[in-house]
């Protein structure tokens, strides 16, 4: 019997081996064949580059090089015209010029290889990236500076809206120059290169203000700094126990991917907690070499995020919109926010309605995975921050029960507990019974309209005639 026991468990270990070198042998093989799949796919936007008739002798390696791809960025028409293979109408390129000289041109030779040339005026990556003389019909509606940044700003570079966080703007250099880009007052432009100085002054203000948690950096594109200059920023940060989150906007894993380097990567990752928003507006940004950018930035902890920008003739359709955040969040992306374009100078025509908006936001709540639904929001013009908009889903309310539609039309009801007794919030949260371990700040705006701890019963907007009556003693008893 104790024989017949050795045997069973000599066998079972023999099996178990076997079975360890065939899982070993088939993970070898699979990532064999996915470094095969992977150096083949990052060919894509090369070969559609000697596609062209362009230079066969720049290697892959200089390709694939991001100095190379800035060194060689595409920043005239007839550069544009070169690179693609094409001659435009001297009528049309006269305006273009005109174009260019107020809104500067700068595409990466990466992205300019994923425009199709076969139906360019209604390619998505051409329409972001090429200038349109549309850019300089100016509406009544348009500003240079809509969202009021520089009049929230208490130090150059710096924007303080909200109470907890900032917008630290840390450069003003861009891979691309977007022609949606809200602040095409200030990139490219030599004016608006932040200094050393500039830097420590915003870095003095988030110090010596600790209420402020969260600083996303921003420019520009924060990734075009060199990775020393970021990796400073960063290591000062990092030493003010207030800033518990830092983020980073940057659209280089859209239009020079290669910029996320190994390097750059192993230098993010010393600076925990830290949250990279990027800027895919459309599928066809979701290159391989993208998808292996945001592969590298995953790997390394780093969560990501997107904000898609509501497009007309770009991505204004509820199908494109489902394809892109599906295929975001299958690269490990959350779409953030959706926004709507903003009333920045030269976008008007970019903009859609809202009801499109809410439009598509209808097509996504319901139909696809809810981690793969981004907040529609309206950047309020004048400063006022970002306002959410959606679909109405609450169709009626009583005193107990709530009347409610889903994504399929069926409307039901919530019924509400009888005997709910809500706790008392006098803001001294240690002494709570709900126990958080600290107390929490005075509510502002239409928060203290709800806060026990607040007396306010209403919001009246300043200059209110009513009210410019009854001080200056014009009211009388009606």
């Amino acid at each position: 019997m104790a024989l017949l026991l050795v045997n069973d468990v000599s066998l079972f270990c023999e099996a178990r081996l076997a079975r360890t070198y065939k899982n070993y042998y088939s993970r070898k093989r699979l990532e064999e064949k996915k470094l095969i799949v992977e150096k083949t796919e990052r060919l894509t936007s090369y070969k559609s580059y000697l596609s062209k008739g362009l230079d066969a002798s720049i290697s892959l390696i200089e390709w694939t090089d991001f100095n190379w791809q800035m060194k060689n960025s595409i920043r005239t028409i007839e550069a544009f015209e070169s690179f693609m293979g094409i001659t435009f109408p001297k009528k049309e390129r006269r305006e273009l010029e005109k174009t260019v000289k107020k809104f500067p041109l700068c595409i990466t030779p990466y992205y300019a290889s994923l425009i199709d040339t076969e139906n360019m005026y209604n390619d998505p990556i051409y329409k972001q990236a090429f200038p349109n003389p549309a850019e300089l019909i100016i509406s009544k509606q348009d500003m240079k500076d809509p969202l009021h940044e520089d009049k929230d700003s208490p130090t150059e570079g710096i924007t303080h809206r909200y109470p907890d966080r900032v917008l630290f703007l840390i450069s003003n250099r861009c891979a691309m120059y977007c022609r949606h880009c809200t602040r095409k007052r200030k990139v490219g432009d030599p004016d608006h290169i932040p200094s050393k100085q500039q830097i420590i002054a915003g870095l003095d203000y988030i110090r010596n203000h600790t209420e402020i948690r969260d600083v996303l950096l921003s420019g520009g594109d924060a990734l075009m700094l060199p990775d020393d200059y970021l990796d400073w920023i960063l290591t000062e940060l990092n030493s003010m126990p207030h800033v518990e989150v830092v983020r980073i906007g940057t659209r280089t894993p859209v239009v020079l991917p290669y910029r996320i380097t190994d390097k750059l990567v192993a230098m993010l990752r010393r600076h925990h907690p830290i949250w990279l928003n990027t800027h895919f507006n459309h599928p066809r940004e979701l290159t391989p070499s993208a998808r292996d950018a945001l592969s590298k930035l995953a790997d390394a902890g780093i969560p990501l995020g997107n904000q898609s920008v509501l497009l007309s003739g770009v991505n204004d359709c509820p199908q494109i919109m489902k394809k892109l955040n599906q295929k975001l969040v299958q690269n490990r992306v959350r779409p953030y926010y959706l926004f709507q374009c903003d009333l920045s100078e030269g976008l008007t025509h970019f903009r859609t309605s809202i009801g499109k908006g809410i439009e598509i936001m209808e097509s996504l709540r319901g139909h696809t995975s809810g981690f793969a639904v981004p907040t529609f929001v309206i950047d309020a013009p004048g400063g006022g921050g970002k306002i959410p908009v959606m679909p109405n889903y609450v169709l009626s309310w009583s005193t107990n029960k709530m009347v409610l539609r889903n994504y399929e039309g069926v409307i039901t009801t919530y019924q509400e507990p009888d005997d709910y007794k809500p706790a008392k919030c006098n803001l001294k949260c240690l002494k709570c019974n709900l126990q958080l371990e600290e107390d929490d700040k005075a509510p502002i705006g239409v928060e203290k309209l709800l806060a026990d701890s607040d007396k306010t019963i209403s919001l009246v907007p300043k200059g209110n005639l009513r009210l410019v009556r009854r001080k200056n003693g014009n009211c009388k008893e009606q």
